[in-house]
């Protein structure tokens, strides 16, 4: 069903299973997969390739230019996946260059007011809550949950099954399976997401052993992982240790929290 109001140029390639709603506008170099379904005022623009059964909801813009003061105008991209929600007016920016994508993955569930910025990657099982800001190269790893009003500078890495508390602010990496806090701190362990994703008690202790090691023991990072890796075997230490490894920007702290 096309509502009369709605814009769609004539080359855009729109599966007949999608729905779209009032005064929706689809730009000419957009491709929109089977049993998608746009809200009312939904803009898909750019050069944007969307996959099955996503969800726009009212005021979503998808694909419009990068923030970029170098952006010359070029016909750089946005891809999505499948099966993602994005609620009222979330923004996700196409990418600055012709060499690099914006990519979503899928069953990703972007909340109102939240923003992507350019040639950032999301992967799969994601959740931005309300006025989450992504800045631009940003990677997010798959199941992370960031949480209202946190803030993600441009070129960070967000490591698997981490979670952002509200309001936090992070200019350095997230390394998976931790809990951040505040600006560039961490708290501990997602443990409750770890439970959630079948990790067992024997892996779930190690990465408590092992984060122990990396942010109390006193020893470097470097030295941390030299002494991790042939302590710590699981996946996910294994996991944890390369993705700090591989860190460019430094990674995120313990930081001891102020309690009343």
């Amino acid at each position: 069903m096309i509502h009369p109001t709605a814009i769609l140029h004539a080359n855009a390639k729109i599966d007949a299973s999608v729905e779209i709603g009032p005064y929706c506008v689809i730009d000419e170099h957009v491709t929109v997969g089977p049993d998608c379904v746009l809200a009312s005022h939904v803009h898909l623009t750019g050069h944007t390739t969307i996959g099955a059964k996503n969800r726009f909801h009212a005021g979503a813009i998808i694909g419009d230019a990068p923030q970029d003061l170098k952006y010359a105008d070029e016909p750089t991209r946005v891809r999505i996946g499948d099966g993602n929600t994005f609620r009222e007016h979330v923004t996700v920016h196409r990418s600055n260059s012709v060499d690099e994508d914006t990519t979503i993955g899928s069953d990703n569930f972007l909340m109102a007011n939240s923003h992507v910025g350019h040639n950032s990657h999301l992967g799969n099982r994601i959740i931005l809550a309300n006025g989450a800001l992504i800045g631009g190269h940003v990677e997010i790893h798959d199941r992370v949950f960031i949480s209202g009003n946190c803030l993600v500078h441009q070129f960070v890495r967000i490591g698997t099954l981490s979670l952002m508390q509200g309001s936090a602010g992070i200019s350095q990496d997230l390394p998976p399976f931790c809990i951040s806090w505040g600006v560039n701190g961490l708290c501990g362990l997602n443990v409750i997401g770890l439970r959630r994703s079948d990790v067992s008690a024997d892996e779930r202790r190690e990465l408590k052993n092992l984060y122990h090691l990396l942010f109390h023991s006193g020893e470097s990072l470097k030295s941390a992982i030299e002494i991790g890796a042939q302590r710590f075997k699981s996946e996910s230490c294994v996991e944890m240790m390369k993705f700090i490894g591989e860190a460019k920007r430094g990674v995120c702290r313990h930081k001891a929290r102020i309690r009343d």
